[in-house]
């Protein structure tokens, strides 16, 4: 459906995306996860027609569309990281605004407005102003601007930032149903790996401008087919145990959090008296250490260093 092809883009001396080769294929829903900086937001807005990209091109159902890319941007939706709505106006109205940009008018455009309100659950809010809305609300009515012109394909730039937990489980569902239900192929960024590992079919890793891993769910997992993951947790943590971990020849990557430490080794070492040695070195008593097998997480803070959420 559509394929980005060496794509770079550079701002003065220095590229936010550098030879980047995606793929959407119709129907999917597609994955795209990098730590802030990463390039996300500057593909994203690439293969929504909104940047050129310096070099490379795009082609949406096997044409080549960058020149002339009216075409893809008909079928397209997109639900931007901040909300983009008027707050001054009811739910209802901002429908009717957006709706008509997207040259809906008359009974197609009432239809259209009453169709997204109970895809959205707003439709016993259609009247309050925005301003009046929760978070989530909000993030729903955002999707809910996305979905007017009945798309093809949505792209989500973290929509679910900032809002509680079961507004976030509304809008998952949502994704879902959209996708299995009407066909809609989804482009999804989320700083939630849980979001990624319940939502995609496939997942796209950057850092740095640079595609770094693509793949299934179960192809990502298996770079670390040769590893396990240790979780080490204590009442406390010293700097000094942290660095003998950091240090430490056989452990491949480290990830400190305020009470708990994630390291990787290869699935043949044994950790265990090493890190009992060195906590008591620290003089530090440890509450657990638990093996695990890697985790999409896991391969995420093996590639770049840094967890999703960093």
């Amino acid at each position: 459906m559509l394929e980005l092809v060496n794509i770079s883009k550079k701002f003065k001396q220095n590229y936010a995306v550098r030879n980047l080769n995606m793929f959407i294929e119709r129907g999917e829903i597609v994955g795209l996860l990098g730590p802030n900086g990463a390039g996300k937001s500057t593909a994203i807005s690439i293969m929504s027609s909104l940047v050129e990209p310096t070099q490379g091109d795009i082609y949406f159902n096997n044409h080549r569309i960058l020149k002339k890319p009216k075409p893809l941007r008909k079928i397209t939706g997109i639900v931007p990281q901040e909300i983009a709505l008027y707050i001054d106006l009811t739910a209802e109205e901002n429908l009717q605004f957006f709706g008509r940009i997207y040259q809906l008018k008359g009974a197609k455009l009432k239809e259209r407005v009453n169709d997204v309100l109970q895809i959205i659950g707003l439709t016993d809010r259609r009247k309050e102003v925005v301003k009046k809305f929760s978070g989530g609300m909000k993030r729903r009515l955002n999707i809910g601007v996305a979905l007017l012109h009945e798309p093809e394909l949505i792209i989500m730039d973290e929509p679910t930032v900032g809002i509680d937990a079961q507004s976030r489980n509304y809008i998952l569902e949502t994704v879902k149903r959209l996708n299995k239900e009407k066909n809609v192929t989804v482009l999804y960024t989320s700083h939630y790996m849980e979001e990624v590992e319940y939502l995609c079919d496939r997942i796209y890793i950057m850092d740095k401008g640079n595609l770094i891993a693509s793949g299934t769910k179960e192809e990502i997992r298996r770079i670390l087919s040769g590893e396990k993951t240790i979780v080490i947790k204590a009442n406390r943590l010293t700097e000094l145990f942290i660095n003998e971990l950091k240090t430490h020849p056989l452990i491949n990557s480290i990830n400190v959090e305020e009470k708990q430490i994630t390291i990787m080794v290869a699935k043949e070492v044994n950790m265990f008296a090493d890190l009992i040695k060195l906590a008591e070195k620290a003089s530090l008593e440890l509450s657990s250490v638990n093996i695990k097998t890697p985790t999409l997480e896991d391969v995420f803070l093996h590639l770049t260093g840094r967890a999703l959420r960093d």
